[in-house]
């Protein structure tokens, strides 16, 4: 008889990154300070760019979506994590385990959606700038911002209702600080050739397409900068989407790392090290490596702190003598 798909498995223990107690405490200012510099810098790129008429554009647009899904990427795993190096229970429910799994990947595919919209951003910009303002106008702009949601929506849906139907009647512990693909179809006690299945397909389409819309788009781009005669001119050029192409190559480096490498080469510790760099220093770096390459970012930012020194300093009370 067939074993009914039903969940023995109540809840989930969260083994996280190391097992070695002196290390915890390191672990917490490190992770701690991690979030808190993602939060302050995507957080103020947001209010930055909403805050500054000229960065109404496309680009910045894009960019604002971008530190918002960072914020909530790396809230999905990283506070669990702190607070299972601060207590001692370390469990999840198999319904907060499945919400997190969730969350992480509509975050997770809308970044790789969102970060493949930026390089045709950049392309049109680029290779097509007479017609930059027809072709992406302010409804393309928002209809694509909507597609890269709704793309990470409905492949988070796919997969939970996937992993869901699984049983998990053996153990339960899983051996990373976060609850995924890879770990959870690890202990299910059911066959899972059908999830197999789909990340082959499914989840590689959602990863590989736009990957490949951001090679093409940047093959483009540097076909176009090469035209360019003088030295300053392709350099100016190039500037414009180096802060782009260096996030890329950080998140879409460690994706590849963790998800599209031979069996063979597989290790715990470059897995755990690997999602580290994904849940929490990349979200981290982008909003330093997008205000620290762009002129725009950094002059909007220094208007505001000048605004904001100079309404502080009105706000003194002078008393007279």
């Amino acid at each position: 008889m067939e074993q009914r798909n039903q969940t023995a498995v109540t809840d989930f223990i969260l083994l996280g990154l190391t097992d070695r107690e002196e290390l915890r405490g390191p672990l917490i200012v490190v992770f701690l300070a991690m979030y808190l510099m993602n939060l302050l810098g995507n957080g103020t790129m947001i209010l930055v760019i909403a805050g500054n008429s000229q960065l109404h554009t496309p680009m910045y647009f894009f960019l604002c979506n971008l530190s918002f899904v960072d914020m909530c990427f790396s809230s999905v795993t990283v506070p669990k994590l702190i607070s299972n190096l601060i207590s001692d229970k370390k469990t999840i429910s198999f319904s907060e385990c499945l919400a997190q799994f969730f969350f992480f990947l509509i975050f997770a595919a809308t970044e790789c959606v969102l970060l493949s919209i930026m390089a045709y951003d950049r392309f049109v910009a680029i290779c097509n700038p007479l017609h930059y303002i027809t072709i992406m106008n302010k409804k393309v702009w928002l209809s694509l911002s909507a597609i890269s949601f709704i793309i990470g929506f409905l492949h988070a849906l796919l997969h939970v209702m996937l992993v869901y139907r699984l049983s998990f009647c053996s153990s339960n512990k899983i051996q990373n600080f976060f609850c995924d693909t890879t770990t959870l179809l690890q202990l299910s006690c059911t066959d899972t050739s059908i999830n197999q299945l789909m990340i082959f397909t499914e989840s590689s389409l959602v990863v590989m397409l736009p990957f490949l819309i951001i090679l093409t788009s940047y093959i483009r781009i540097i076909g176009t900068i090469l035209k360019i005669q003088s030295t300053g001119g392709r350099y100016k050029t190039f500037s414009t989407c180096s802060s782009h192409l260096t996030v890329v190559i950080l998140f879409y480096g460690t994706v590849i790392f963790m998800y599209f490498r031979p069996t063979s080469s597989y290790s715990l510790e470059k897995d755990k090290m690997a999602s580290v760099v994904y849940n929490a220093v990349s979200p981290m770096l982008n909003p330093f490596i997008y205000s620290l390459r762009n002129k725009d970012v950094k002059m909007a930012l220094k208007k505001a702190l000048q605004t904001k020194i100079t309404s502080s300093i009105g706000r003194i009370p002078r008393f007279s003598k």
